[in-house]
């Protein structure tokens, strides 16, 4: 085996530490002759991995036997996994990726189900003592110290552990700062190599995983504190956050996605409750732009992950955001992110972690982000039940949002009826219909809703809106959605009885379940309803309601709203037909009519700021009101 080794220039004389570095530096082969039959050798994580090292590990291994190889995360190309390897060492990691992703689905290696923030305590507690740790440092600092560069996450405490440690002194490693250092005296072994480190590349986004980014976006405040996964739907995520102002970030891996938001001035780390001004994270997978980035860099600080990955720490993020992937969501919410079946794909990782942390952190919010169908587009990812073998990662009562590119559907404190109709209106249209009559053989969703769904409408995202009324009142409008039954009976049974209203809701004194679904299910274009919204996501009120039904073949369309009393008079009914009329005039109707009650007049204004030609009539004690949009109403100018 050939080495190239690199000689550090250090000044002797002002380095008092500098002749114990010398006495313990030495070649790579030298080196891990330490490494002994049966012995359990650590290995440095993901782009931080001592590749030097480990090639020469990888030439030693077949004189030794029965070695155990941890890791968390490798992203090299590696022999050791190999299997003619197989009597001679085994590989044990706490997350699986495609480097030893067919060594574990074939049984040569070993995946470990862990919390990523539980892995220290392994190590620490000589649960899984370690025999010897193979790291890669930068080269010491004036004091002695090195640092872990890109990698901390898993490897100070294994080191910090290790009966043994080797480290691969690289000068390419950046010196990254916070609890990221290690001093020359606590180094058995140096190494000195340079060579690139492991990089890589942002996923090519597509047009799926894009909407998915938009629809989390509107998720996410300004001035939350975020924490996304890796692959293309975690990068459209944060691609998607763009317009945000003020974003912190809080997370185990750093990726070069929320590089591309440092460099727009979207992530300031400004109104972080912890750590404020700073990037808190891990470890790095991503560009040398990236590791660039971090080099001595007062911005990021870098922490092993049983404080970055502490739920308890997390918390202390208010407006704490957290954001993971998922492979499977069952109609009831259990997610599988960890296998397909009974093939482990990935591992448990960061997500519980995170998910816990967000949710008991002031204003945060957990979400898990899928695609509605395989890439092949033949089987959808919202199931029934999930496969057999799966892995249950997050429980039902754990979820909060999902995320797909159809949509948003928040489970949290939610029923399982409730949760499957939410969850099947995300799902892909071709697979709906077939969602609602499993969920129904299953008992989850009752038999006579299924004679009242559109499966394949598309809830029409582009008619959502915010609008600021008189006293800062904050409204969002969108159209209905099946999960909004109870909500609406709670507006019905906010208006007087007493009132007069449009023909539809005065004629409905009491609002059984099957006719308000009617009012929710609806298939988004010969029929429509349209809600204004006040309060928070997740605790909204339904202040008004407007909806339609739509002639196609005369391409006209009768409509009605009301709005709460105690939100009367401030403008609200006004621009929630003006929103409707927007809607009509995009499909094509020519004309509108509305039935008012007597007494009830004042409505009248709301039709004639149209700004079109409007006539009404009055029979059998009721007033029709007709307007037409081909007929723009001719404006006087009065001096």
């Amino acid at each position: 085996m050939t080495e190239a080794t690199t000689q550090h220039v250090v000044d002797v004389p002002r380095f008092p530490w500098y002749s114990l570095y010398e006495s313990r530096r030495t070649t790579a082969e030298k080196a891990l002759r330490s490494i002994k039959r049966g012995n359990r050798v650590f290995i440095g994580s993901g782009c931080g991995e001592p590749q030097h090292l480990v090639s020469a590990l990888e030439e030693l291994i077949p004189r030794l036997a029965d070695l155990e190889i941890l890791h968390i995360l490798s992203v090299g190309k590696t022999r050791y996994t190999d299997a003619k390897f197989f009597e001679m060492c085994r590989l044990k990691s706490f997350f699986v990726a495609a480097a030893s992703r067919e060594a574990v689905a074939e049984g040569r290696a070993d995946y470990t189900p862990i919390n990523l923030g539980d892995v220290p305590d392994l190590f620490r507690s000589d649960a899984m003592p370690i025999d010897v740790a193979l790291i890669q440092v930068s080269p010491p600092d004036d004091h002695g110290f090195c640092s872990y560069g890109i990698s901390v996450d898993i490897v100070k405490p294994a080191t910090e552990s290790a009966r043994h440690v080797i480290a691969q002194v690289n000068a390419r490693m950046p010196r990254t700062l916070g609890d990221s250092f290690i001093h020359v005296r606590d180094i058995d072994v140096f190494v000195e190599h340079d060579e690139p480190l492991l990089r890589v590349s942002l996923p090519l986004m597509n047009p799926v995983a894009e909407d998915i980014g938009a629809n989390v976006a509107k998720l996410i405040d300004d001035g939350s504190t975020i924490r996304v996964g890796v692959g293309s739907i975690s990068t459209a995520v944060l691609y998607a956050l763009e317009e945000k102002k003020d974003l912190g970030v809080h997370a185990d891996m750093l990726t070069d996605a929320y590089l591309h938001l440092v460099n727009r001035g979207v992530i300031t780390n400004a109104r972080k409750t912890l750590h404020p001004g700073k990037i808190v994270t891990s470890f790095c997978l991503g560009s040398q732009e990236l590791y660039d980035f971090v080099d001595n860099n007062p911005m990021v600080s870098f922490y092993p992950v049983d404080y970055t990955n502490n739920d308890l720490v997390i918390s202390e993020n208010d407006h704490m955001v957290s954001v993971n992937s998922a492979l499977e969501v069952d109609v009831t919410g259990q997610v599988c992110s960890d296998s397909l079946g009974y093939e482990i794909y990935s591992g448990v990782g960061g997500a519980i972690d995170f998910l816990r942390g967000a949710r008991n952190s002031r204003n945060g919010k957990s979400i898990i982000v899928l695609p509605s169908t395989t890439l092949d587009g033949k089987r959808s990812r919202i199931v029934p039940s999930l496969a057999e073998g799966g892995g249950v990662v997050t429980t039902r009562g754990g979820v909060q949002y999902v995320v797909t590119e159809y949509g948003i559907a928040s489970l949290h404190g939610k029923s399982v009826r409730e949760r499957a109709l939410a969850l099947i209106g995300i799902a892909h249209p071709n697979f709906r219909e077939e969602l609602m009559q499993a969920a129904q053989q299953l008992n989850y969703i009752p038999r006579e809703l299924l004679g009242l769904r559109t499966p394949r409408a598309v809830y029409p995202s582009q008619w959502e809106i915010t609008q600021i009324f008189e006293a800062d009142t904050r409204v969002s409008f969108r159209p209905a959605k099946s999960t909004d039954e109870r909500t609406l009976k709670e507006f019905f049974y906010s208006l007087p009885r007493e009132g007069s209203y449009i023909r539809f809701l005065s004629t409905m004194k009491v609002f059984p379940h099957y006719d308000v679904q009617r009012m929710v299910n609806i298939d988004y274009h010969r029929e429509m309803t349209i809600f204004g919204l006040a309060g928070d996501r997740d605790a909204e009120l339904i202040i008004a309601v407007a909806g339609y039904v739509m002639d196609e073949e005369a391409m006209t369309a009768e409509v009605d709203f009301a709005v709460r009393p105690d939100f009367g008079r401030m403008g609200i009914g006004t621009f929630l037909i003006h929103h409707l009329a927007e809607i009509l005039k995009s499909k094509g109707v020519r004309m509108i009519t509305a039935y008012i009650s007597p007494g009830n007049e004042r409505v009248f204004g709301v039709f004639q700021k149209l700004g079109y030609v409007m006539e009404s009539s009055f029979a059998e004690g009721v007033h029709e009101i007709r307007v037409y949009f081909d007929r723009p109403a001719t404006v006087c100018l009065m001096d």
